[in-house]
């Protein structure tokens, strides 16, 4: 008998628009003779079966069901794509647990760490795992230029503690440009991650559980045209992106041992891209995203793609994995 399969896509944040189509790639190559595949949208004014007419039908957040022609739905697993609040940052994932549904992304505590910038490096930290240096902003705090210049130096980035697709981030290469970034940093989020710049090959690696085992992808290259990996570079073609990236095999063993090694200090399973950037020589850790990307345009699933897997054969064995935890 097939399974139910929800897919959550939409979300409360900036990337709804971005979750639907990674969502509408999940239903697309999801083995339709074994799941019945549900587009669940995640929206602020509720919750809803969509089907492929566009038609709505709320579910019952009680015990997360759908009742279509008068049939009650219940939901074997639910494929999390929902980028940012409240599918990245441990809501969802605390809601399945509570109700006992199994769902794909990592659970509900690797999901807020890794969602907030600012408390996953400093967890990592501890490991001697390499990052920028940073200086922390709440709002609300005496904001200070001088001492945060002289923290980070010039250039510096901007951030939206807990944000995704880059909204909140700015590129400040002078003392002026320093508050305009903050106010737009705080539009997304009220606490700011500011960042020494680091100069030097930029990659993103994807770690994921597939077969019982991590297994870490062909690393992607990435090269912006815009001032960093913006939104424009990720989404509107602005960048190229090289995967298999053009790094020596000492640098490619050197990020690929350091993403599995952040993987698995933090405990995570299911997908995960990690940012990394060469600096001096060494790979340091931007940041990681545990509902990244699954666009047509997204990086995973080129790396996926890259390693042998087809989408079809990483979906079932995501679901299946999710089943059996």
């Amino acid at each position: 008998m097939k399974k139910n399969i929800a897919i959550l896509m939409g979300g409360y944040s900036s990337e709804f628009e971005i979750s639907i189509l990674s969502g509408n790639v999940v239903y697309k190559h999801l083995d339709k003779d074994l799941y019945h595949p549900f587009r669940i949208h995640i929206t602020k004014n509720g919750w809803f079966y969509v089907d492929d007419k566009d038609q709505k039908y709320p579910i019952d957040k009680n015990d997360f069901s759908l009742l279509l022609n008068g049939t009650k739905i219940i939901f074997d697993a639910a494929f999390n794509i929902v980028h940012g609040t409240p599918g990245e940052d441990g809501l969802l994932q605390a809601y399945f647990e509570l109700i006992g549904i199994p769902q794909t992304a990592c659970d509900f505590y690797q999901a807020a760490l890794t969602f907030n910038k600012r408390d996953c490096i400093s967890v990592l930290q501890p490991y001697g795992i390499p990052a920028a240096t940073n200086y922390f902003l709440n709002k609300g705090d005496n904001i200070d230029p001088r001492a945060i210049l002289d923290t980070v130096g010039l250039p510096c980035f901007v951030k939206a503690n807990k944000a995704g697709s880059s909204y909140g981030v700015s590129k400040v290469k002078t003392e002026i440009e320093l508050l305009p970034a903050i106010d737009t940093a705080y539009k997304e989020d009220d606490e700011i991650i500011i960042e020494s710049f680091l100069s030097g090959t930029e990659v993103s690696v994807g770690v994921i559980t597939y077969k019982g085992k991590d297994i870490v992808l062909p690393i992607t290259e990435i090269i912006s045209e815009n001032e960093f990996f913006d939104y424009e570079a990720k989404y509107l073609g602005k960048s190229q992106e090289i995967t298999p990236a053009r790094l020596s095999e000492e640098d490619t063993k050197k990020v690929k041992d350091l993403a599995l090694k952040i993987y698995q200090i933090l405990k995570m399973r299911g997908f995960s891209r990690s940012e990394f950037i060469f600096h001096n020589g060494e790979p340091h850790f931007i940041e990681m995203n545990t509902n990244p990307g699954f666009s047509e345009a997204s990086i995973l699933p080129q790396q996926v793609i890259a390693a042998g897997i087809s989408l079809k054969e990483l979906l079932t064995n995501t679901i299946e994995e999710c089943m059996a935890y």
